[in-house]
């Protein structure tokens, strides 16, 4: 089994061992994958090439997760990620602030104490109106972001139909 990414111009990517690093116009990004065995992964000319000797089912799906993962490490330090949510209320209106790692969300369905989510990495979140952006060059860091930002404010107690506040994903880029 094997698959290839290609590799575009003003991307520089090492590979050691299962430690693989990206560096583009953004930034530098580095990932190890040492929990895969039986897998091999190497740069030729301008492709990484990710390939096993065994054609069993679970394997197949590991070298597709690798090369998928590289894929979006190349994405991220070209082009970079972003996701957009909307605050949305009926009942109480929700104050959202950024304070160094975390994102403070106040007021939510009138609770005196703040809910807190948590920023992972090195992920921009801002606060414009009622849309919140959160970007950044690693994917998995910035869709954790985003959604620790969403079920901070989900709703156990309450009707979801009629107690529509919260915080929603609506665009992912």
């Amino acid at each position: 089994m094997i698959k290839e990414v290609t590799i575009p111009e003003g991307v520089e990517v090492v590979i050691d061992g299962k430690k693989i690093r990206v560096t583009g116009q953004k930034g530098t990004l580095e990932k190890e994958f040492k929990h895969f065995f039986g897998i091999t992964i190497r740069k030729e000319g301008d492709k990484v090439i990710v390939e096993s000797k065994e054609d069993r089912r679970k394997v197949k799906a590991m070298v597709g997760t690798i090369a998928a993962h590289i894929r979006n490490m190349i994405k991220g330090v070209t082009e970079g990620y972003t996701y957009k949510l909307k605050i949305i209320y009926k009942h109480f209106p929700i104050n959202v602030k950024v304070e160094k790692d975390r994102v403070v969300i106040q007021n939510f369905l009138g609770e005196k104490s703040p809910r807190i989510a948590k920023i992972i990495g090195d992920v921009k979140v801002e606060v414009k109106g009622d849309i919140i952006e959160v970007s950044g060059i690693d994917k998995d860091a910035v869709g954790q972001t985003a959604a620790n930002i969403e079920q901070t404010c989900r709703i156990k107690k309450f009707d979801r139909r009629v107690f529509i506040d919260g915080i929603y994903i609506v665009e992912k880029g």
